[in-house]
This record gives C-alpha cells, structure tokens and sequence, in this order.
C-alpha cells in the first residue's frame, strides 16, 4: 500500500487516516466500480457510515467518482491523475448485462450537449449496457 497511496490522498488535500488508506488500496484494485455493500464486503469488520463517509469525503476531492448504472446502487471509481471532476473530465461508462459490472471508458468522453435557452448543465452521466469483454467471449 505505503507511500503512493498516502501520496494520492495528500495531494488532494485529504489526510490519510487509516481507514482511508485502507479503502483507497482496495479501490485501486479493482478492475470495474463497486457498491458501497462490495466495499463493504472487502472488509472483515466494516462500519457501513465510516465507509460511506469515506466515499463522500474521496468524491468530494475528486479521488473518486460515483457512477448511477441504473441498478439501484450507485458504483465508485478511482479518478485518473489530474481529474477535477469537470465536465470536460468525464467519460463513458459500460454495464455489463451479464456480469452485473460496470466499468469506466476513460478513453470515450461524453459529446458535448448543446442545451435550449435557459437550460444548465449541473450533472452528465452516459452508460452504455451490454456485454463485457468476458461475457461475450
């Protein structure tokens, strides 16, 4: 874990307690986003409110992003280095139909959206539902 997870904490200006370290290595192994109930099962002992207040605190200085997939329980991801959240930063995400993941396609942003008179963007989310790489194969 050591110094490259502390170091992602302090350079968004979020002290790196031990809980926050330990949720930080568990998000940066993962493959595809998790639920805060798959967090949370990462956990031998895991107080849900610490977890969840931990997730806020990570969105709220971009070192997360949280992801609606349409299933009922919002994903989290890591951000990429240098994300601030902003809309030019935000991509395209995959639920797979099979698997139940979703993953995020940092590569595919999402289309600028032209908007009527008087319309404000405050929020885009884009998921694609399909099959994954494992499943369709």
């Amino acid at each position: 874990m050591g110094n490259v997870i502390e170091y992602k904490l302090t350079a968004k200006g979020v002290k790196p307690t031990a809980v926050r370290l330990l949720v930080l290595d568990v998000l940066s192994k993962q493959d595809s986003a998790i639920s805060l109930s798959e967090l949370e099962n990462s956990f031998a002992k895991a107080d849900r409110i610490t977890l969840y207040r931990t997730l806020k605190t990570f969105e709220t200085h971009n070192l997360i992003h949280r992801i609606d997939d349409g299933t009922g329980a919002l994903k989290y991801a890591l951000c990429l280095d240098g994300c601030e959240c902003h809309l030019k930063d935000l991509h395209v995400h995959f639920h797979c139909t099979r698997c139940r993941r979703t993953y995020c396609l940092t590569e595919i942003t999402i289309p600028f959206v032209t908007l009527p008179e008087k319309f404000t963007t405050q929020e885009i989310n884009m998921v694609i539902k399909g099959l994954c790489q494992k499943c369709s194969s």
